[in-house]
């Protein structure tokens, strides 16, 4: 749902629903699903599942083992938090949200609200006995605010709020996010006024959000079995320094630090428990993501990382929850040890590669000048080697915070968490 400039120009909900099954005969697998999902819809799906398997066997003629067994079990995850909201009490709530920014942010030439809330429910049993209900509901509002600069070109800001739950359990009421849409608009108010970063290899500190784009997209991904596979940088560098000995990185199944992470997995697509996967401990890379195809390929144990979106996808080896662990600095700790250098608080999008090389583009940020925050800065990127950039790392703050809003677009969209502490380290900045 979205409003624009007091609007309502996009109101839309769908339900997808369907089944699949995948069978796997001498490491040949064979795919079938169908959105009719019925007795007789379910049985000519799990007939053709395994006339695919036999098919791609004969011509493939792999000859692998069958993959070990694991206990039964049957569990449920996150049934409770099965709650409908009325489209009805969305409207008023955004519709509130918009009125409250239009009052009271008055220096703005645009603004809009959106509304986003996703919920996937999946039934999964294996022939090994695992059977596992789960719901994985999350709740997104967010706020995008646009204004003139001085000079006369548009500043924006755009921040998104919410949480793992249904809309009403997660927004009571829009007087929770007054505070941090005043918050927003000040900070949008700052860049206004803001000027440009010098571009060079510059100290900087990255604000969570930016530790959890850097954990996902430039170490996470290289570090996903099938890009190993297919010659990302993690695979000569298993077993070596690959950041300061100060950086621990996990990929967190669905607790981190005694609290429920942004998308919980339990049991992923293929059966297997859910465990965390430390991928770099202490400076050293230890760990890669797998399924059980690349978990038996290089004798390590699958963790639960193959995960499909919709019915109608394959399991994929996907990130769940990637962040760097905290340290033990404050953040005024880390501003204080900087000359000269940069604080970096906003992204807006970024790519990376198989070779760890990122840039991200940096939509708020503040100046640090003789160890306190200076000007703002206007829209800028940082880039360079995850591997490399990691090896700088000197402090780390004592907390950890998640981006609530992820979605990661590896063949097919799924939601994930990413977050971490900020991080003080050295990077290449883009400048004007």
């Amino acid at each position: 749902m979205v409003f624009l400039n007091g609007t309502m120009t996009a109101n839309a909900s769908a339900a997808i629903t369907g089944f699949s099954a995948r069978v796997v005969k001498n490491g040949a697998y064979g795919f079938a699903s169908s959105a009719d999902y019925t007795a007789d819809s379910v049985a000519e799906v799990v007939r053709s599942a395994t006339e695919n398997a036999v098919f791609l066997d004969a011509k493939e003629k792999l000859g692998r083992g069958s993959f070990a067994r694991v206990p039964a079990i049957v569990r449920a995850d996150g049934l409770d938090f099965e709650e409908k909201t009325a489209q009805k009490r969305i409207i008023e709530f955004m519709g509130e949200i918009d009125a409250y920014v239009a009052a009271h942010c008055p220096k703005l030439v645009s603004r809009f609200s959106a509304a986003s809330c996703l919920s996937m429910e999946k039934l999964l049993r294996t022939s090994d006995g695992v059977c596992s209900h789960s719901l994985t509901p999350r709740s997104i509002v967010a706020v995008g605010l646009t204004a003139m600069a001085n000079d006369g070109a548009p500043v924006d800001l755009y921040e998104p709020f919410g949480d793992f739950g249904s809309f009403e359990q997660v927004f009571t009421d829009p007087s929770q996010l007054h505070a941090q849409i005043d918050d927003l608009y000040e900070q949008l108010m700052r860049k206004c006024e803001g000027v440009y970063a010098e571009a060079g290899n510059k100290q900087a500190i990255l604000h969570p959000d930016l530790a959890g784009i850097l954990a996902h997209e430039a170490v996470g991904h290289t570090v996903e079995a099938d890009f190993v596979q297919s010659g990302s940088i993690a695979g000569p560098c298993f077993g070596k320094q690959v950041a300061s000995e100060l950086v621990t990185l996990v990929d967190y199944a669905h607790t981190a630090l005694g609290k429920r992470c942004p998308v919980p997995v339990y049991v992923d697509d293929e059966g297997t428990i859910a465990e965390d996967a430390v991928i770099i401990e202490n400076g050293i890379l230890k760990g890669y993501m797998h399924n059980k195809e690349s978990a038996a390929h290089f004798g390590h144990k699958p963790q639960g990382n193959a995960r499909a979106f919709s019915f109608s996808d394959e399991p994929l080896i996907r990130m769940r929850n990637t962040c760097i662990v905290p340290g033990r600095d404050k953040l005024e700790d880390m501003i204080a040890s900087i000359d000269d250098g940069y604080y970096f608080t906003k992204t807006g999008n970024g790519q990376a590669d198989a070779t760890g090389e990122f840039m991200f583009g940096v939509n708020m940020g503040y100046e640090i000048k003789n160890g306190k925050l200076g000007r703002a800065l206007r829209d800028t990127t940082i880039a360079g080697m995850a591997f490399d950039v990691l090896k700088t790392v000197d402090m780390l703050s004592d907390d950890l915070s998640w981006s609530c809003s992820g979605m990661c677009g590896k063949k097919q969209m799924i939601p994930v968490g990413m977050g971490g502490p900020a991080i003080k380290l050295r990077i290449n900045v883009g400048g004007r």
